[in-house]
């Protein structure tokens, strides 16, 4: 299914949890400005549905729906979560095959360590008793790349301010004017 326009923009953005994926897609969006839809794993299956992440849940084409709407519609469009390559990759594969305009998707790469790191500084404080280190050694996959070569992984030395920039200019947004309505 074709969503978008020549003109849209689409960026994914995956990793392990406490990668730093919500950070890099909100400096995205206000780099960026109004124009461009977030479309969060964690709000549509957590949130929206109260959905556990299991093989063929219901928040795979829900994530898909609400991406090429917002597409449709005119918007940019950046999804970001964990997104496991084996229970989201066919689904990612088809919007970034299935979009008019210019689609990016990169892998943000941080080991473990780093991970726990990030983690910790997170402030919301009910988060993090209820995520512990034990659940985020669980839940990590190594270098969890689509298969394809679909991915830039972005490693843990790239700074939060120079992922965004890399993206803005990657994907030509950062040429692109903002919405004024």
């Amino acid at each position: 299914m074709i969503a978008g326009s020549e003109e849209t923009r689409l960026v994914v953005v995956r990793g392990n949890s406490a990668s730093g994926k919500s950070c890099v897609a909100a400096g995205i969006r206000e780099r960026f400005g109004r124009g461009l839809a977030l479309v969060g794993q964690d709000n549509l299956r957590r949130i929206v549905l109260r959905e556990r992440d299991v093989p063929g849940g219901a928040n795979i084409g829900l994530i898909d729906t609400v991406a090429r709407y917002a597409l449709d519609a005119g918007y940019h469009v950046v999804v970001e979560g964990i997104l496991h390559a084996d229970r989201y990759g066919d689904m990612l594969a088809g919007l970034l095959g299935g979009h008019r305009g210019v689609s990016r998707c990169y892998y943000l790469d941080i080991p473990i360590e780093e991970t726990l790191v990030r983690h910790s500084s997170k402030a919301d404080l009910e988060y993090l008793t209820q995520v512990t280190e034990r659940e985020l050694r669980d839940w990590y996959r190594e270098r969890d790349l689509l298969p394809g070569g679909l991915e830039t992984v972005v490693g843990a030395d790239s700074a939060l301010t120079d992922t965004v920039e890399r993206i803005m200019h990657d994907t030509g947004l950062a040429g692109l004017p903002a919405r004024v309505d």
